[in-house]
C-alpha cells in the first residue's frame, strides 16, 4: 500500500475500527527503515502518524516515537507535533507516568522542543490543518 491509497481507504482521520490496521503498516515501515532496504514508502509512515495524531490516543503516542527514532529518514520527517495529538500536556503527564526508558527520551524531546518554542501557539486542531493541505484532504473529508 501506499500513501494515497492509505488516504483513499482510511482518510486522514480513520475509525477506530482500522486504527490496528495503521499501526500495523506503521510497524512495517520502522522495520523497513531500520533495515535500511530501501523499499520503504515515502509518506506512508508519516501519513501513520498523522493518522494516529489524529485521533488523539495516548497508546499511540511511544509508537510514534518509535517511528521518530527508527531512522535518518524518519526522524526528519516526523515532527515531534506528532506525538502531542492528544494534547502537550496530557501527552506529557502520559509520558511521565511511563516506566520506560523510550518514554523519558520522548518526553525529553519534548520538553526541549517545547522549550526552543516548538509549541508556541500550537493546538492539535491547527496542526491537523497543516497536514489536510499536505496530503490535498479537505478537512470536512479527512
Amino acid at each position: 500500500m501506499n500513501w494515497q491509497e492509505s488516504i483513499q481507504r482510511y482518510g486522514l482521520h480513520p475509525a477506530d475500527d482500522v486504527l490496528p490496521e495503521i499501526r500495523r503498516t506503521l510497524a512495517c515501515e520502522i522495520e523497513l527503515e531500520r533495515s535500511q532496504a530501501g523499499d520503504r514508502e515515502d509518506d506512508l509512515a508519516l501519513l501513520c502518524c498523522v493518522q494516529l495524531f489524529s485521533r488523539g490516543r495516548l497508546e499511540d503516542v511511544l509508537l510514534i516515537w518509535e517511528a521518530k527514532q527508527s531512522g535518518f529518514d524518519l526522524a526528519c520527517a516526523i515532527d515531534v507535533q506528532l506525538l502531542c495529538g492528544a494534547g502537550l500536556e496530557r501527552t506529557k503527564e502520559f509520558l511521565q507516568n511511563q516506566r520506560s526508558p523510550e518514554a523519558t527520551s520522548a518526553l525529553n524531546y519534548i520538553l526541549n522542543s517545547e522549550a526552543a518554542g516548538d509549541f508556541v501557539d500550537w493546538s492539535p486542531d491547527r496542526y491537523l490543518d497543516n497536514w489536510c493541505r499536505y496530503f490535498g484532504v479537505n478537512k470536512s473529508q479527512s
